[in-house]
């Protein structure tokens, strides 16, 4: 067993963050219950304010049950562009406050502050940097400080609303003892659910519940949410790196004038792409088709977009900007297709723009294939292409797309 003994990890998580963005534009909205999200009667909540929450309101919940729980509640459609440029601010104040730290969305962060209690004060360096981010943005943000992901992550919950908690080396087990099981990170509806079956509703139970039990019970998953719940977890920070663009490109053996095969190699490109976005908790908002023909003259095009992981969108703009560019008399030798301008925490901000069907729908063909491979959910137009499966750029930064986090 790995021991975080020598950590100092804290964890920021920006405040209903959407709702918070929005209030800084509108102080009207201060103090009343607010919903950001798909502003349709089969839209989804994205965010909610805490007022809203009263109602038993969370995001991921479909626009239409929401108001029925609160018919008062005021419905805001997301500014993209604008929450990413807040983000964008954010990130570049820890950037300069901290050496090492990781973003794992739009709106949340991890950084390593162990060695920094001999200079200055772990608590006190967390706090001067979370007065830094109020003062220069307006926005509350609540942090959680101890000695693993994990714990601070679950001490963050538990500052919330805009606040602060330290839980100190040494305590960390009777500090989650009390909690509620899905309080811990890796708990979701499923798990959850399980757990409760087996009698587990409070995290004390899970901890004195043997390993091998535990370990026979839900395999690996069991014997890493058992440590978790004993307040261990070895999880390294991930350096922060944000990713520019992704692209696909494809030479052909034999130059081509095929337009009917070259349209839909241009949707299984972007059909591809799309999920290594989602995949990554990513989102594009600009889309650049390449075309190189026989003469070796090369040609791009590009366009920016709201931001979107949507595969019905980036299609559809992909193949505009194809018809576009390509030059029928000419014979083609490679075509490539990039999605730029990346931003993170598409799990929230897809809904905006999606329905709750939609979103089941991506859901069910993401989990086919995460499952058998990225070309066991095709369209019907590139069943006849080749394969354009290949390694995801994101692995290991970002939870899947459509696993909505309660904020």
């Amino acid at each position: 067993m790995i021991s975080g003994a020598s950590k100092t990890i804290v964890h920021l998580d920006l405040d209903s963050f959407f709702v918070s963005v929005e209030r800084l534009h509108n102080s009207a909205l201060n103090n009343l219950p607010v919903l950001v999200g798909g502003t349709s009667s089969r839209g989804v909540v994205a965010s909610c304010s805490y007022e809203a929450r009263r109602f038993g309101i969370h995001s991921g919940m479909p626009m239409r049950m929401a108001m029925q729980l609160c018919p008062e509640a005021i419905v805001i459609k997301g500014d993209s562009s604008r929450y990413s440029k807040y983000s964008d601010i954010i990130t570049e104040i820890i950037k300069e406050e901290v050496p090492l730290f990781e973003k794992t969305s739009i709106d949340e962060f991890y950084a390593d502050l162990s060695g920094m209690d001999r200079f200055f004060g772990c608590y006190k360096m967390a706090t001067e940097m979370r007065d830094k981010i109020i003062r220069e943005t307006g926005l509350p943000i609540s942090f959680g400080l101890s000695t693993n992901k994990t714990v601070a992550k679950v001490a963050t919950g538990e500052a919330k609303p805009n606040n602060r908690l330290e839980v100190p080396r040494g305590t960390e087990k009777p500090f989650l003892a009390p909690l509620l099981v899905r309080k811990i990170p890796m708990v979701g509806d499923k798990t959850g659910l399980l757990l409760n079956r087996m009698g587990i509703r409070h995290i004390h139970t899970l901890q004195q519940m043997p390993l091998p039990v535990m370990e026979k019970a839900m395999g690996k998953n069991g014997i890493s949410l058992w440590h978790k719940a004993n307040g261990v977890d070895p999880s390294p920070i991930v350096p922060y790196q944000e990713r520019k663009s992704i692209s696909l490109e494809r030479t052909f053996q034999k130059d081509t004038t095929d337009v009917l095969k070259l349209d839909t190699l241009i949707v299984a490109m972007a059909e591809s792409l799309a999920f290594q976005l989602r995949q990554g908790n990513k989102l594009s908002a600009c889309v650049t088709v390449k075309i190189r023909y026989s003469d070796f003259n090369t040609y791009t095009l590009q366009k920016r977009i709201p931001y979107t992981s949507n595969d019905d969108k980036l299609i559809d703009i992909s193949k505009e900007l194809f018809k576009k560019l390509y030059e029928r008399r000419l014979l083609v030798r490679l075509i490539g297709l990039k999605f730029s301008h990346l931003v993170g925490g598409g799990h929230q901000i897809n809904l905006f723009e999606d329905s709750a069907e939609k979103i089941r729908l991506y859901q069910a063909m993401d989990r086919m294939r995460q499952r058998f491979g990225s070309d066991a959910v095709k369209r019907a137009k590139t069943l006849e292409s080749k394969s354009l499966d290949r390694a995801n750029p994101f692995n290991g930064m970002a939870p899947a797309i459509m696993a909505h986090r309660r904020q």
